[in-house]
This record gives structure tokens, sequence and C-alpha cells, in this order.
């Protein structure tokens, strides 16, 4: 182009190195101040001593003028219609991201990359602002636009720095609490307003901008996250209430939460909350898992910084926080990083492996370096920002493989001719072998539904590298299991055992998640047959046979009081059901299952040893009992569950112990509900091991081994 060209595009707002023209100049050994300022009627410079250097116009909106040497520092004074304001210019500050910085943002290797890109308050030249830096490598301009400018980006052009694809630009006088967005034009040519891919705040939906923050918290967790680091948590008792916070309790914030639901979860015993998605999200519908601001805290309900107020409360009452992670595809609204410089860029460009038919949705191209890099930092930045205890990673199996949900034709082999998605496969592994790394005593989950091997195996080992995978074989036979009839059971008994075959292939998390109560599914208790008293007996025998089972437990909102209604967004859980004794006493139950777990380690310390594990028979197999031991160095538990209808009086059962066997749990308690059938607190097995058993129905008992049989 040439001169005049560069001039008009400079005067546009469109070209990609404007500090090349405006800003401070030495012409040989002039120097020389030239300012963007259309339709100004005069322009002048205000040096630092007060001094005056008036501008003439030169061509295309662009004034300039020579100023004394030695200036580094200056304001602009413009004049429109008689009005005469001052302000610092942009185009006279450096750049201020570094090129280590560029360098690993373009090998993807950089694990703060929230340090860099985005907005961020800070100190140029002598004065506050904000630096504005964004990845869009095949923009031809872009401009930040906010209300600080009217949204006319043209005197806010962005330089771009070179083959890394940022561009870069800090705004004077500048701070917390701007509204401002990216206007990038194509190679076609045209303009798209973006959100801020790295914004660390954005508005209440359905709002879009994204806003400029700054954290100051102090945390006050510090005995916790200690204590995090030498846990390994395969090895540590975990009972995890999964909520969705807009319909928990409707119309509390980050803080309020705070209030409420930590002595609510205190009480039931829980070991950890997980939250459902709270990165930003435009349609309240998707429940978060539509993600438009990855490193932006939903505002819904509150700033960032009252979201790490609510976590540094729940580590301070020793409960753990997990979060969904939606690192497997995102949403195309315009406004966010679909087709985010005009083309194909967070996503990959082929459709067959770039878009998800059944969701609407884009997916990530996991094999670019950069965009890889956007995500591990991702994951790194809620670990280290917010102080989350893991992340659940929504959707692994729809990653892993490229024909999911997709017919013959509608999907590309990989390079060896297999249906494998072998970059997404690198990312998983690297995501977590960098989590692990650098944040010894999280969990990463994989929420993984299919049998693909070693999801928590070590990558060194050519696993993913999860720490638990989601136990979906165990949700899905168990609960059509207990949605039979208890008449026919015995003809499904297989749908209770099979989880046994494989229940230490890897580490595994047990969920009855928000996904087992909507969509027609109904709920926990009423997938139960019978009377509203079967159903809460069968959900209580149910829970403790979960309990007991190999892997950690998970239970979504509401089923620890035995909601009757499904699950909805837009409404909150059915606490009225509280107001009932008999669901006040589930709840009672559910706390008392937690604390029993909690204190009986033979219950989650060897969760994947199949050596810690046995299952137990007798002379004549009862089809409608399942009995098994956890075993470890410190005891044995035995758990019996009987999903008949009826009481079995005196079962013949092979304990692993001759002596006393104490009940610990019995679901059947009259201060859960129950009619109090069982065996009056302790039964005797003989020498080989032979007891007695009473066992109630619908129920499940815990028996600890006492050592010695007590006396008749």
């Amino acid at each position: 182009m040439n001169e005049s060209e560069i001039l008009q595009a400079v005067g546009e707002g469109r070209w990609h190195a404007p500090h090349e023209v405006l800003g401070l100049h030495t012409n040989g050994s002039t120097p020389v101040v030239r300012a963007l300022r259309p339709l100004a009627d005069a322009v002048a410079v205000v040096l630092n001593d007060g001094a005056r250097v008036a501008l003439s116009h030169w061509s295309d909106g662009i004034w300039h003028g020579v100023v004394p040497a030695g200036t580094t520092a200056y304001q602009l004074e413009s004049t429109y219609a008689g009005h005469t304001s001052r302000a610092d210019d942009p185009y006279r500050h450096a750049p201020t991201i570094g090129e280590l910085d560029l360098h690993l943002i373009g090998e993807g290797r950089h694990e703060e990359l929230w340090r860099v890109l985005g907005a961020h308050v800070t100190h140029s030249g002598g004065v506050d602002g904000v630096s504005f830096t964004v990845w869009a490598p095949r923009a031809r301009a872009v401009r930040v636009v906010g209300s600080f400018n009217h949204w006319d980006g043209r005197l806010h052009a962005m330089r771009s720095l070179g083959s890394s694809g940022v561009w870069e630009l800090f705004i004077p006088a500048l701070g917390v609490g701007t509204t401002y967005k990216f206007e990038i034009q194509s190679q076609r040519g045209d303009w798209a307003l973006k959100a801020d891919p790295m914004a660390r705040a954005a508005e209440v939906p359905p709002s879009t901008a994204s806003v400029v923050t700054d954290t100051a918290y102090a945390w006050h967790d510090s005995d916790w996250m200690n204590a995090r680091a030498r846990r390994e948590p395969s090895q540590q008792p975990m009972a995890i209430y999964e909520l969705h916070v807009g319909s928990w309790r409707p119309g509390l914030t980050y803080r309020t939460l705070a209030d409420e639901l930590i002595p609510y979860v205190t009480s039931l015993g829980f070991t950890h909350v997980e939250f459902m998605p709270l990165a930003e999200h435009p349609f309240g519908g998707s429940w978060g898992y539509q993600v438009s601001g990855y490193y932006a805290p939903t505002s819904r309900f509150g700033s960032p910084d009252d979201l790490r107020y609510l976590i540094d409360r729940l580590h301070q009452a020793d409960i753990g926080v997990i979060m969904d992670w939606v690192p497997g595809h995102f949403p195309k609204d315009a406004f966010a990083l679909g087709r985010f410089d005009g083309e194909a860029l967070y996503e990959h460009p082929d459709p067959r492996r770039g878009e998800h038919k059944d969701w609407g949705t884009y997916i990530f191209d996991y094999g670019r370096r950069e965009v890889r890099g956007f995500l591990v930092a991702n994951a790194l930045y809620w670990i280290e920002e917010f102080h989350v205890d893991g992340l659940r990673v929504d959707a692994v199996a729809s990653m892993l493989y490229l024909d999911y949900s997709r017919e013959d034709g509608e999907w590309e082999p990989n390079v060896h001719g297999g249906r494998e998605n072998l970059e997404a496969i690198q990312f998983l592994q690297e995501v977590n072998a960098t989590a692990y790394k650098k944040h010894p005593g999280i969990a990463m989950i994989a929420e993984e539904s299919t049998s693909f091997p070693g999801v928590t195996a070590p990558t060194s080992r050519g696993g993913l590298g999860f720490g638990f995978k989601w136990n979906m074989g165990w949700m899905n036979d168990s609960l059509r299991y207990v949605g039979v009839d208890p008449m026919y059971r015995s003809h499904h008994h297989s749908d209770m055992t099979f989880s046994f075959a494989y229940a230490f292939s890897e580490n595994f998390v047990l969920p009855i998640s928000h996904d087992e109560v909507v969509h027609g599914k109904g709920t926990l208790l009423t997938r139960m047959p019978g009377s509203h008293e079967q159903q809460l007996a069968g959900t209580r025998g149910y829970l403790a046979y979960m309990w007991a089972h190999p892997g950690k437990q998970l239970l979504f909102m509401g089923q620890e009081f035995g909601q009757m209604s499904e699950w909805s967004e837009a409404r909150a859980i059915d606490w009225y059901l509280l107001e009932q004794p008999a669901h006040q006493k589930l709840a009672g139950f559910i706390g008392d299952l937690n604390r029993t777990y909690r204190e009986l380690d033979a219950l989650w310390l060897r969760d994947s040893d199949a050596t810690a594990f046995r299952l137990l028979g007798a002379p004549s197999e009862n089809p409608d009992v399942i009995a098994f031991a956890r075993i470890t160095t410190h005891g044995t538990v035995v758990s019996v569950s009987n999903f008949s209808g009826v009481t079995i009086a005196q079962l013949a059962l092979d304990l692993p112990h001759g002596g006393a066997w104490y009940e610990v749990l019995n679901s059947d308690a009259t201060t859960y509900g129950g009619d109090g059938i069982g065996n009056f607190g302790a039964v005797g097995a003989d020498e080989n091991g032979r007891a007695y058993v009473t066992l109630p129905p619908l129920g499940t008992l815990w028996l600890r081994y006492g050592g010695k049989r007590p006396e008749k």
C-alpha cells in the first residue's frame, strides 16, 4: 500500500500497525507526534511542564506536529465544537506483552495464559490504564470498542504483534468495570463484534460484553490447601453433593450461598460439593454446558471475587470443591468463540471434526497448539485462581471418538484409519499431566461412558491420566434394576452384580447426577416402585448399597430428601418436602450414611483394590440379596442388601470371620422412617463365619467386624 492508502486505513481504524504512524516518532532527529482525531477543530500536545504544541491536520483525521527533543510523556488536547478535553495518547506506549510470552503462546505452552491475554489493569509510561491483548491470527484489523469510546473503535485500533497472531493496545485511564469487546475485521473485510475469549468477567446475560476486572482477594484457606497437597484423593473418603447454583435456592449470590450451603452440606456430611458449570454462558437452559466465557465466572451470582469468597468459605468448613469443566464443545453464538477472526479458529475447520450435530455446537481443534494451550491454561486457571479441588470434565466420550453420534460418511478416520481422536487424546493427557504436576492433591474426573481403556491410568503408561472416571455402566444398570417391581428383581440380579466384574479396572465415581432426574426419567425416589413408604425405603436401601459399593459417591441436589418432581433449572428444588417428617428422616439418613462412611476407612481406602473386596454367599443363595465385604488392615465392613419387598428372616450368610458383627447402619431403622427390622444391633458368626441375619425389605445393613462373638 502507498502512503495515502495507509493513512486512509489508519484514519478508518483498520490498519494493522497503527503505532507505526500514530504516537511519538523521531523523524530524523526531530521528534514528531501524530494523533488521530477525526472531525476535531483543533488538536494540541500538552507537555509535562504544561507547554502546549499545536498540531496541524495532515490527512484522514490525522494531526501532527514537532515537539521538543526529549519528549516522552504528553497528553492530547482535542477541541470539538468548542468543547476541549485532554487524554493520554494510547499510541505512545510500548507493547505490554513480552517476546517470551508470545513465543509460549505460539507453542501452546503458556500455562498462565490469563495473565498476559485479555484485559489487565496495569501501569505504562507513567499512567494507569488497561492493556488489551487478543489472539486473532487471521484478522486484517482489530479494534477495542466499549462504553469508553461509545462503541466506535476507530480511535482504538490495535497493533499486530507479527506471526504470533496476537494484537495489543494499552488504553490509559480505563479501569475495573469497563465494558468492552473486540471489533475484528476478517480477511473478507467484514467486521464482527466479539467478546474477549480471555475475559475474566462478563456482563450479566443476556448482555454479552466483556468486563475489565482485577482481584484483591485475600485467601484464608491455607490449612486446607496445604493439607490437600499432601493427600491422594483416591485414598480419601469422597461423597459429593452436586448442585446447580441458580436453582438450589434461587436469588442467592455467591456470597449469600456460602451462608446457606455450608451448614446444609455440613449437616449432611458430604465431603465435597460439585458445581455444575460456572463459566459464563449465554443460555441458562444449557445448564452452563455451552460456555461462551471460559475464563469468566458467570456474573449471574456476583463477581469473580465473590466466587473466591464462596470457595474460601467452603474450604474453611473442610468441604472440597469440584467444578464442571466443558472443553468438549462451545456454542455458535455470534459474539463468542465461533469463527472468531472470520475463520474457524478455536473450532476444527472440517465440520466432520468441528461440529457437534446433536448439540448444535462447535468442537475445539485439539490439534492446534494455541487452542490446546488455551484449554490447558483454562483448567489451571480455575485450580490456581479459584482454588477448586478438581474438575469434572464433561462429555469425554464425545471427545475421544471421531464417529461419536455420527453416521457412516459423516466422520473421517484418524491417520491410522481408526475412530479415536488422537489429538483430543493428546490434549486430555496433557491437561491431566500438567494439572497433577502443578497441583498435587486435586482430582481430575472424567464423565466417560464407554469402555475406553486406561481413563485413569497414568499418562506415563499410555493412559488418559484422569484421577477418576464416572461409572456410567453401574449407574445405568442399577437404576434399571431398582425400577423393576421387587417381585421380579430376582430375574435381573446381574444388573446389580455385573459392576463387580470391572469395579477395579478404573478409579470410579458412582454418579446419581442431574442427568438422571430430567427428561422424563423421574427422580431417584419416583423410580422406586410401590407405595410412598416403599419408595422411601427403596431409596434408603439403594443409597446404602451405593455408598458401600467400591468407588466414590455423587448425589444430585434434592435426592437427599426425596425430591418427587423432576429437576428444572428454572425453579428451586422442592424444599417444602423437608416439612414432612418422612422426608426429614431421609435427609437425616443421608447425614448418618455419610458420617458412618467417613468413619469406616474400609469403605473408601482401597476402592480400586480387588483384594480388598469379597462377594459373600451362603449355601442357599437368594437372588434378591447382595452381600459383600470391604476389607482393610483396620477392619472389615460387610454390606448386605435385600432388594425384595419382604423381610428375609435368619438368612444363612458366610461372613469373612467368626465372631461379633455389629450393625453400624440399618436403612430400615425407625429413626429413618423404617420399621426397625434388624438384628438387635449385632449378629454372631461361628468359627467358620456362618451367621444368620435378618434383613428388612428393601433395606441394607452395614456390619462391622468386632472380634469376639457376643455372649448369648
